[in-house]
This record gives structure tokens, sequence and C-alpha cells, in this order.
């Protein structure tokens, strides 16, 4: 269990280093890193189950229930796309389904991602969101 931050707290962080960057140039570059640190997701996890639907790009999302949290996995063959999933998987990894559920989206308002994508890559940003949602829901009936 993420025992570290709260849901809260792991948001503020984001929010926190996002204001730092003044430059929409500086926040892609550092989008950009944040996908470069995403850990590996397992090979055997690539595959077309695992695509988010509604991605321009490809993502692949994978979770598996530990613990009673979700410990998510994640890549993308568009860097852009990769950190906006990392970023996601930096907030939500190893929450219990309920965090995830009930966790507001708020703090991408306030970065500012939303409105700083393209149509296409805001659309995924959701589905990526829905996504591990829906994974939490799934998590949630079997607990």
């Amino acid at each position: 269990m993420n025992t570290s931050t709260s849901l809260a707290q792991a948001q503020q962080e984001l929010i926190d280093e996002f204001a730092m960057l003044t430059d929409w140039q500086d926040r892609y570059e550092h989008l950009i890193e944040l996908g470069k640190d995403l850990p590996l997701i397992a090979p055997e996890h690539k595959t077309d189950d695992n695509l988010v639907r509604g991605c321009q790009s490809r993502v692949w999302l994978h979770a598996a229930q530990q613990n009673g949290t979700i410990h998510f996995t994640a890549d993308s063959d568009a860097m852009i796309t990769k950190g906006i999933v990392a970023l996601l998987v930096r907030v939500y990894n190893d929450r219990t389904p309920q965090e995830i559920l009930g966790g507001s989206t708020e703090f991408i308002d306030r970065i500012g991602l939303r409105e700083h994508l393209s149509p296409s890559r805001a659309n995924g940003l959701s589905a990526m969101i829905d996504q591990m949602k829906r994974y939490a829901l799934a998590y949630s009936s079997k607990s």
C-alpha cells in the first residue's frame, strides 16, 4: 500500500512540481521525463487486452491487485502520452480501489494539463483515467 503519501498529497506534489515550471515547453519536457522514469511493463502485459481504447497513441495499462491495493504498470509508443500515463500511475499506483474510485481528478486541471493538450490527447487522458477507474471498480467487487 502507498502509505508514504495520501492520494491528495500525491496530487498536490504534482501540482507543486508543475507550478515551478512556468513555461509549457518546460512542462512538456517534465512530462517526457516522467515517462522515461515509468517502470517498464512486463512484455506479456503489452497485449491488445491491455490497450486503452480511445487513445490516439498506443497505451498499455495493466493492473493487478496486491494486498488490497491495485498495482499499475503502463507504457506508450508516444513520449508525451507515456508521460501522461506515468503521471497517472504515480498518483493512483498502489492505492485501494476505494481511493481510486473516490479520488478527484481536479489535479489535472490545476496543473493545466487538459487545456494544453490537443483534443485527441485530452480524450486519451480521459480514457486512461476511465480505464484505471474500471480496474478499481472490478477489483472492488472482488474484495
